[in-house]
């Protein structure tokens, strides 16, 4: 059958779009296929989306789905990045000018500087799930019965029959009227682990149930977990990874290569991030710019680039070492959420830059290594962007160098004069309608 007859089918309804993967047995014909048929209903080309040469057999019931091809990102690498006494390289994928090499010359600075130390604090992945019952006496029947040892032990063997990986750590019972949310935190080895803790939560529960008959399931994620929303309970307890990472950086790299002091450096940190961001009202955004690495290397290796949210959670704290000249700098990042199994981590070029990065895959000397490992790259590398921009903030370098690097070329100009009065008043117009008059 041609890919026209084909295409004739989607169109009279007899064949569904979602089914052509599995109809045609050609996973990237399905995608030419199912091109025809976007192009014709949106009555434009979809020339600008590549869709040739990608491997869909990987993307195909795991990634993606009513796939119509691809969006490249440019990848860029910085480092060496020393960490932990080891040079470590890192891709960055990004379409944001400068980032990349921002975040460069923070790791050339700390490099030089000797490099970073790392620690992982806590690694437990959660989830809660909301439970209802008849009364408010009732949900704190079951916060009470939980909080039994006993009682938790019979729930943990129930959590970690489900998985060979997903070891429970802790249980917390929230009470809100007749809801309880149980906030369960489990290891989950090389694997970020939402999968894995869902399902352990799924056997926990009918456990409870023979306990709590009168319990009803509301929602296995009750939002207390917290995924992919801000949240004070991700600062305060952690989710996933919590790392802090510190480096001391000599005054003469201060100025030979942040091209700034120290003094300017660590006021300008205070007066911003911390300053700034409580002013703000802001819940874990005491820092400069974490979520543009955080985010730029989970596009690079396959993380969930919504979990930016939580994972870009980030303190930023720079102050005078014990020498009094030198710049000690550091980030505590309590919620790092990564993984090195699972997700999009198995595609061709996200493999690739785990493989950069020397943590692909799961570890073959103890189980989480190489994620954890990669939760203390992804911090390290937030220091290097941290120290990078607010080296240049300090400078008062930051809108120069974009302007400079991240422009395009600047068009040819025009001799027409038409809508110069119309031109005048629009710029007039930028100005914001609810600032005041300073003048008036």
């Amino acid at each position: 059958m041609s890919d026209e007859e084909v295409f004739a089918y989607l169109l009279d309804g007899s064949l569904k779009d979602h089914q052509l993967e599995k109809k045609l047995g050609d996973t990237e014909r399905a995608v030419a296929v199912r091109r025809m048929l976007y192009e014709h209903t949106l009555n434009r080309k979809l020339d600008n989306i590549p869709y040739q040469g990608y491997d869909y057999d990987k993307v195909f019931g795991a990634n993606c789905e009513i796939v119509v091809g691809y969006v490249p990102i440019p990848v860029g690498i910085v480092g060496p990045l020393v960490i932990n006494s080891e040079p470590i390289y890192i891709p960055m994928a990004t379409t944001e000018g400068c980032l990349v090499a921002s975040t460069n010359r923070g790791c050339k600075a700390i490099t030089a500087s000797g490099g970073c130390n790392a620690i992982l604090l806590k690694d437990a992945i959660t989830r809660a799930p909301c439970l209802r019952f008849p009364s408010a006496m009732r949900a704190a029947a079951l916060k009470r019965w939980i909080e039994v040892p006993a009682n938790y032990k019979k729930v943990e063997e129930a959590f970690n029959s489900t998985t060979n990986y997903g070891l429970l750590e802790s249980i917390t019972a929230t009470v809100a009227g007749r809801n309880v949310y149980l906030r369960f935190a489990c290891m989950s080895g090389d694997a970020m682990g939402m999968n894995m803790v869902s399902k352990g939560c799924l056997k926990s529960i009918e456990l409870l149930e023979t306990e709590f008959p009168d319990l009803v399931l509301v929602a296995i994620s009750g939002n207390y977990c917290t995924d992919k929303k801000p949240a004070a309970v991700n600062w305060i307890l952690g989710r996933g990874k919590s790392v802090v990472v510190e480096a001391v950086i000599p005054e003469r790299i201060v100025k030979s290569v942040l091209k700034t002091s120290t003094h300017e450096i660590i006021e300008s940190n205070k007066q911003k991030n911390h300053i700034g961001s409580a002013m703000a009202g802001s819940i874990g955004g005491f820092n400069a710019h974490a979520a543009n690495i955080v985010t730029a290397i989970f596009l690079a290796t396959g993380q969930d680039p919504a979990q930016n949210v939580e994972s870009s959670n980030c303190l930023t704290i720079m102050e005078y070492a014990d020498d009094g000249v030198s710049l000690h700098v550091s980030v505590t990042m309590p919620s790092i959420e990564v993984g090195t199994v699972g997700g999009g981590t198995h595609l061709p070029a996200q493999s690739g830059c785990l493989e950069i990065c020397g943590v692909r895959g799961a570890s073959r000397v103890s189980a989480g290594d190489n994620a954890r490992q990669l939760a203390l790259i992804v911090a390290s590398g937030v220091l290097a962007g941290e120290l990078s921009l607010m080296a240049a903030l300090a400078a008062n370098h930051l809108v120069r160098s974009h302007m400079q690097h991240n422009r395009k070329p600047a068009a040819e100009p025009t001799t027409t004069t038409t809508h110069s009065t119309t031109a005048v008043q629009a710029s007039i117009l930028r100005r914001n309608a609810s600032m005041p008059d300073v003048h008036s």
